[in-house]
């Protein structure tokens, strides 16, 4: 069976366990594991299919923390390097009412910045896996060219690229360097995943359907579209599906999107998805695979933290009815 690869942050998100408050009047933080590829590759392994984390951890009892989460999540930690150079990233949030975030990240660098292209290894990728990152991790640094060679490498060797922006500002030094990056790595995708408030910055364009196309470009095949609550959107080129969301209690939306397109992956892997089948199995199968990757997205946000709030397959299916 093919196999996930997560590739970028992983760190640990101090959760407030005050709700409502501005972060500088946090009083006290529970610790999660988190960084988003990272929780995509849980939420894939604890779906029940192999993923694997590329990335570099400190020397430290935040690394041990993360590796010892991770492999409890059921994900391969064998390609995690670490070092004493710079520390295991961490996230402080806070949480509004309504379970939005406001983020402070502390890593300049942090050691997920230090793998380089040379620690990445052509032999790890086989036909039908699918690489999957995000934005946060190609500001400039080694790691930004490590996402090169595993970009190449996973195409080489016939496996799918997924794009998740997931757009954080106070990483980089300007907006202008964030939109650039990823304009940079997205013709290099074949499925992206955008949501509602990333879309207008990533474009420049404000209408959503004329953004979405805009997208198209090098070898982008799909495109998703996620709203939150509301659902999601999966274009392929001229074609639409839409989908809607499930209604739950939000607590936190922490790696909610990460269980999303984890959810969405998952059925793709689970389908044994190639570059030559893709949009067919899309165009055959975009309903069940949105329903799945909207339970996925709910039941996270239902829950407090990221990898600690993954379902199951078995939870998902029966939020969506079919226990």
């Amino acid at each position: 069976m093919s196999k996930l690869f997560s590739i970028g942050e992983v760190l640990i998100d101090f959760i407030p366990e005050q709700k409502g408050v501005a972060l500088k009047d946090v009083i006290s933080f529970e610790r999660a594991p988190g960084g988003a590829p990272a929780n995509v590759a849980a939420a894939v392994a604890k779906f029940g299919l192999e993923s694997s984390m590329i990335t570099k951890l400190g020397h430290d009892a935040f690394g041990d923390f993360l590796i010892e989460q991770l492999t409890k999540a059921g994900v391969e930690t064998e390609k995690i390097s670490r070092t004493k150079e710079a520390n295991t990233g961490l996230a402080f949030v806070s949480l509004k009412e309504n379970g939005e975030r406001d983020f402070s990240f502390y890593r300049k660098p942090s050691a997920d910045l230090l793998l380089s292209r040379k620690e990445i290894d052509e032999k790890w990728f086989s036909e039908g896996d699918i690489l999957h990152f995000c934005s946060v991790d190609l500001v400039e640094s080694p790691m930004k060219e490590a996402h090169r060679t595993a970009v190449q490498y996973v195409k080489k060797n016939g496996g799918l690229v997924s794009f998740d922006p997931n757009v954080r500002l106070p990483l980089w030094e300007s907006a202008t360097d964030c939109r650039n990056a990823i304009h940079e790595f997205l013709p290099h995708a074949h499925i992206v995943k955008v949501s509602d408030e990333e879309l207008e910055f990533i474009t420049g364009i404000h209408d959503v359907d004329e953004a979405i196309q805009s997208m198209f470009v090098g070898d982008v095949q799909a495109v998703v579209y996620t709203k939150g609550a509301a659902g999601a959107d999966l274009y392929v080129r001229d074609t639409k599906w839409e989908s809607s969301g499930y209604k739950i209690e939000v607590q936190d939306t922490t790696g909610a999107g990460d269980a999303f397109i984890g959810g969405f992956l998952f059925k793709l892997l689970e389908a044994e998805a190639t570059l030559e089948n893709l949009v067919n199995e899309l165009q055959e199968h975009h309903k069940e695979i949105l329903q799945f990757a909207n339970a996925s997205g709910a039941l996270t946000a239902s829950g407090k933290g990221a990898i600690s709030a993954l379902p199951n397959k078995k939870q998902v299916l029966e939020l969506m009815g079919r226990d």
